[in-house]
């Protein structure tokens, strides 16, 4: 049980931070300002099982997937980080007016058909939280290759970070009224310029490690 309560810890430690569901729940609402509140929760909710399914996948197959296709975790790094520098630049640009019109263009399924890209991939679960879920699973594979015990310790860590996610997207809205329309303004902007220093750290985690293996002159 020891044993069990280090990997819960581990696990969470490393990837609620990155995950950060109550520093993404400005952007989300942002991007559902609109609707209403069941609609809003209804997306988190897929928003929440999204991010389950592909910390979990990461956790336990990721590795395997990268080793198949011949892809390094550098190079997700650096193709992930360039995603999320362009989600967050573009909505560090975009106005109230802007979001406004662009939320009242939309339809529902619209709103739906976004559950994974983007809300999911890269706002909430992005490169950043895959390549620690990818590690954090090869080396428990490694150190325990079949363990159901630490296996079921993964899965729960996965759903308690994914719970954290669906509360704070639902229930953004609250927060918006405890913190006004100025307090929300200006928790978006440090919300999306978070975002893109997120993004630039990812990308120079990823092109460091890739222009490390380069060979040296002369050898």
């Amino acid at each position: 049980m020891l044993e069990a309560a280090k990997t819960l810890l581990l696990v969470l430690s490393a990837l609620f931070p990155i995950v950060n569901p109550l520093g993404g729940s400005p952007v989300f609402l942002a991007r559902t300002t609109s609707y209403p509140g069941d609609a809003r929760r209804t997306l988190a909710q897929k928003v929440a099982w999204n991010s389950f399914f592909i910390l979990v996948g990461s956790y336990f197959i990721g590795s395997y997937i990268l080793e198949f296709f011949g892809i390094s975790l550098p190079v997700v790094q650096v193709g992930g980080g360039l995603i999320v520098i362009s989600t967050g630049w573009t909505l560090l640009k975009q106005g109230a007016d802007e979001r406004r019109e662009l939320d009242q263009s939309m339809q529902p399924q619209d709103l739906y058909g976004q559950a994974f890209y983007p809300l999911t991939l890269p706002l909430t679960v992005g490169p950043g939280s895959i390549s620690v879920a990818i590690t954090l699973g090869a080396n428990a594979a490694r150190h325990h290759p079949i363990h159901v015990l630490s296996m079921a310790v993964a899965l729960v860590a996965s759903a308690m970070i994914a719970a954290s996610v669906y509360f704070c997207y639902a229930f953004a809205d609250r927060l918006a009224r405890v913190l006004g329309t100025t307090g929300m303004s200006v928790l978006l902007r440090l919300s999306s310029f978070l975002l893109v220093c997120i993004g630039v750290q990812i990308v120079w985690n990823g092109a460091s490690s890739l222009l490390g293996s380069l060979p040296m002159n002369g050898r």
